[in-house]
């Protein structure tokens, strides 16, 4: 079946280039003009992967991300229209996996896209059950337990603990972190790492903000400690 992405822009010439460009890749496009349309169409969208802009009218791409994030793991990446850290912070926190700033050429959103869901479509890492303390991870079914309670991670906050706890003990730069787990295959922008590690950490941290278990190794990186 082809891939079908959920393009959310309320700019009629961008939304119109964006299908096309996609389209011309062989993908579906479903499209939606404002965060209301987005939130009625997706639960029966069947979409891959969502396409956010930030500035939508009425309800915003923030709270579009936050929404589908309650329901569903899905790729999401945030559009901005300008590299504003705290607009593209905020697109992460809200949940979104990655980001584009505009204007951004057509291929690298394809490649982006198919980044994304290379990742959702390749088999985990073939790990055993590992356990640090009350953290339980169990890579072949998906699944991280603190404690005797699951917590749910989204994939992309999952492949990143599986690359931490395929080396405990071991620094990961931000540099590794982001070609293992985004694929990206260049370096550059630490800050999807280190909002994917605080969003984590607030998951499976007894104290988020005293680490346990995901440490940071200050001018090196992160490790996952046993």
């Amino acid at each position: 079946m082809s891939t079908k992405v959920l393009v959310v822009e309320d700019d009629e010439r961008i939304r119109t280039a964006v299908r096309l460009a996609l389209e011309n890749e062989g993908w579906d496009v479903v499209e939606a003009r404002s965060g209301e349309e987005s939130l009625q169409i997706f639960p029966d969208s069947d979409a891959d992967i969502v396409l956010i802009d930030i500035m939508l009218p009425g309800i915003d791409g923030f709270e579009v991300c936050r929404t589908i994030r309650r329901q569903s793991d899905i790729p999401v990446v945030m559009v901005t229209a300008r590299d504003d850290t705290h607009d593209v912070v905020a697109g992460l926190e809200a949940g979104a996996d990655d980001y584009l700033t505009k204007p951004f050429a057509p291929k690298e959103l394809s490649a982006r896209i198919r980044a994304l869901l290379r990742r959702v479509r390749l088999p985990t890492t073939e790990l055993s059950n590992l356990e640090f303390g009350d953290l339980k991870i169990l890579p072949d079914q998906g699944q991280v337990i603190i404690g005797d309670k699951a917590t749910h991670l989204t994939r992309t906050e999952f492949q990143l603990l599986i690359e931490l706890a395929s080396a405990p003990g071991r620094v990961f730069s931000r540099d590794e972190l982001l070609e293992r787990v985004w694929g990206r295959g260049y370096f550059g922008d630490g800050r999807l790492v280190d909002v994917h590690i605080r969003r984590l950490r607030k998951k499976i941290e007894p104290e988020d903000a005293k680490p346990r278990y995901v440490i940071t190794v200050r001018g090196f990186g992160y490790k996952l400690q046993g």
